[in-house]
């Protein structure tokens, strides 16, 4: 019994570990960028579009279709940038141990 109540009060620790780590990814910012920094977009660290940055020389409407690629391609970046800064935070708070996503501790 008493590795389980040591394994309860571990759990219990790494919970609110990460809380503390959902708290910090939420107010982080990241950004994504395409055509060298030509279109640029900074999303929360829950995912959400925050803003668009344009460069005005892609304003000129034959380019449409190319800024729209582009800006598709920043925030894949950007989201590729959150998810791996996601993952070393969760490797940190778990110590590398593999979990399940949307695994809630304690069990």
């Amino acid at each position: 019994m008493k590795n389980l109540a040591g394994l309860m009060k571990q759990a219990s620790q790494m919970q609110a570990k990460m809380e503390e780590m959902q708290a910090k990814l939420a107010s982080l910012e990241i950004d994504g960028s395409a055509g060298a920094g030509m279109v640029t977009v900074t999303l929360t660290g829950k995912g959400d579009l925050r803003r668009i940055s344009i460069d005005p020389k892609l304003a000129d409407p034959g380019e449409m279709e190319m800024l729209q690629d582009l800006i598709v391609a920043a925030h894949a970046e950007a989201r590729r940038h959150l998810e791996e800064r996601t993952a070393n935070e969760m490797q940190s708070v778990t110590g590398g141990l593999n979990l399940p996503p949307g695994l809630k501790l304690p069990f």
